[in-house]
């Protein structure tokens, strides 16, 4: 079986990538976005569980290629060139980023309180170890959002030794991975009050990444068993009933992982300590805690560790069931528009968190309130929700087109050369 894009999951990309970014420019907008009279309040308050589908998806797609070759009794893909492969997607366009920041914006606003710390952050994103330090992880004046990054190539340094060892061995890999994962985050829930460093760390993603590889497994097989049919279906019409059967089943799966996936969501988003003890699951933390109480915030975090295996599988359910749907469903995911919007994502992603928190340094735009937000300002809230989007997506596309392309295309040729 050849090895090819999935162009529905371009549309899956895109729209995690959006929801996510639409939660940050909620937090500084407090612009709550109704449909009709449907209010979509839930949708930002739990904005920040797509980055969990963002991990899985990457999982997948990485270790897709390992499936193929599982499947068709295959060489390994090549490791240096997997290295490659994401440096030349990642590097150009991150490091631009980050002196386009530090220079345009942490210097010259100065959003440094000392140069220790400047050096401090700057070395910890350059080698992408910002994430195990308080002050580079969260009072980064370089981009919040970068941790998902960081998580993402420390997971691509160890990736083609557990993708190896899950061919090899992929029962014993896999709940290796899912139980180590599981181990620390119960320790998490049982000893920490506060779960800020924590919470996103590569270890608490392992059964995410587990899951990502699974689903790679099951993807290919049935996808074989799909082409199959659908070579079959021109000459048979018990074939085409049963291929139609799949695409029908296959939208089935993924309309109702949609819509598991807004309850969770609800569930997530009225996370807080007022309602933490509710429910079986809410009374087992507290004795799990020993009574301990938990602000806010740590209580979020806490049952976005918890529900991190639930979100995972529903958004397994969506990726899986995307590519086998009927045509329409398909189509809407998988297109030349979906497929810009992919491209673009990571630049859009790493570079709108700084957007947006700048527009509000600068007050653009302008407001009659010292408060825009917390006073609902409008036509201000609308203005910036607007703004935001808009120069983040100009941004994005202009650094993806005159930056990572570019430079993919050099670091290509000389890798030919040398």
């Amino acid at each position: 079986m050849k090895q090819t894009r999935i162009p529905e999951l371009d549309g899956l990309r895109a729209l995690m990538i959006f929801l996510v970014s639409w939660y940050h420019i909620w937090q500084q907008s407090w612009l709550t976005p109704y449909v009709g009279q449907y209010s979509l309040d839930y949708l930002m308050r739990s904005g920040y569980v797509w980055v969990d589908g963002t991990v899985l998806l990457s999982s997948f797609l990485l270790f897709l290629p390992y499936a193929r070759r599982s499947l068709n009794g295959e060489p390994f893909p090549d490791t240096k060139d997997f290295y490659f492969r994401r440096a030349k997607r990642i590097l150009p366009s991150y490091y631009f980023i980050l002196l386009l920041v530090l220079f345009s914006v942490a210097v010259p606003y100065r959003l440094y309180y000392s140069p220790q710390f400047l050096i401090k952050d700057l070395a910890a994103h350059l080698t992408f170890l910002h994430t195990f330090s308080y002050e580079t992880y969260v009072l980064t004046p370089l981009g919040a959002a970068c941790w998902t990054i960081a998580v993402e190539v420390q997971a691509y340094l160890v990736f083609p030794l557990l993708a190896r060892a899950a061919v090899r061995k992929p029962a014993l890999t896999l709940c290796l991975m899912t139980a180590v994962c599981f181990a620390f985050r119960l320790w998490c829930l049982w000893a920490l009050n506060d779960f800020n460093m924590v919470v996103n760390q590569l270890i608490n993603f392992l059964d995410i990444y587990a899951l990502g590889m699974l689903l790679a497994f099951l993807f290919v097989r049935v996808r074989l068993n799909v082409e199959k049919k659908a070579a079959e279906a021109g000459k048979n019409a018990a074939v085409k009933k049963q291929l139609l059967l799949i695409r029908v089943s296959a939208a089935c799966l993924f309309l109702l992982a949609l819509f598991l996936l807004l309850r969770m969501l609800r569930l997530q988003a009225a996370s807080s300590a007022n309602t933490a003890g509710n429910g079986l699951a809410g009374r087992f933390m507290q004795l799990l805690q020993g009574g301990t109480s938990l602000s806010n915030h740590a209580v979020i975090q806490r049952n976005q560790m918890l529900y991190r295996p639930v979100f995972g599988l529903l958004f397994g359910a969506l990726l899986f069931s995307a590519p086998f749907s009927v045509r329409p469903l398909r189509f809407l995911l998988g297109n030349r528009f979906s497929r810009f919007l992919a491209g673009i994502s990571m630049n859009y992603y790493l570079m709108h968190q700084t957007v947006i928190t700048h527009m509000r340094r600068i007050g653009f735009p302008q407001s009659v309130s010292d408060t825009p937000n917390q006073v609902g300002e409008q036509p201000w809230q609308f203005r910036y929700t607007l703004f935001a989007f808009g120069i983040s997506f100009l941004l994005a596309v202009a650094v993806t087109y005159l930056i990572e392309k570019p430079a993919g295309k050099y670091l290509e040729r000389y890798r030919i050369k040398k």
